[in-house]
């Protein structure tokens, strides 16, 4: 598979008006390509494909699915279908509605080529600066974290502890008195 990179990608226009109109509030793979549509370009995987053979998937596509994959915790072939099906996920890919999608084993491809060589966290900084630039995300604040699961894990904990001690001890003291 060799990279054919597609630039500056735009929405169908059918696409985007369908998803609109059954979607008048939006969805999660919408609001993506609203306000994260250029996160990465086919151009940011040039290093991920050789430059001779058979045109692949746009890898900027699928980089999306694998977003929304994560978002709405969806397994390699729900993702698959998703974008199969699903008019927001073709609104969010930029794919005409009749596109037949890709198989979902093409996912699993896919992460495996960001797994070589840093490839994901070259990526992932490269996402980052794009959110901070869309002011999604800001430079080093104080954050705050809400310790209430922290506390009731460890008094789940402390429970455990509880009952786990008074088996032994019951079987400590069964052991001793038996004769």
């Amino acid at each position: 598979m060799s990279l054919r990179p597609r630039s500056g990608e735009q929405v169908p226009p059918l696409t985007a008006q369908i998803a609109r109109a059954s979607n008048p509030d939006g969805t999660t793979a919408i609001w993506v390509r609203d306000r994260l549509d250029g996160l990465w370009g086919d151009e940011d995987f040039a290093d991920c494909y050789p430059r001779d053979g058979r045109p692949g998937l746009s890898p900027a596509q699928l980089a999306t699915v694998c977003v929304l994959q994560f978002l709405l915790g969806l397994s390699d072939r729900q993702a698959a279908e998703a974008v199969r099906c699903r008019i927001d996920f073709k609104c969010a890919m930029a794919m005409e509605l009749d596109d037949p999608g890709f198989h979902h084993s093409v996912l699993a491809d896919f992460r495996g080529r960001l797994a070589e060589d840093g490839r994901a966290d070259r990526l992932l900084d490269l996402a980052l600066a794009r959110l901070k630039e869309a002011g999604l995300v800001r430079e080093r604040t104080t954050q705050r974290t809400d310790s209430t699961h922290v506390l009731a894990a460890v008094r789940d904990l402390t429970r455990l502890e509880l009952v786990t001690e008074a088996v032994r001890a019951g079987l400590a003291s069964a052991v001793s008195r038996s004769p």
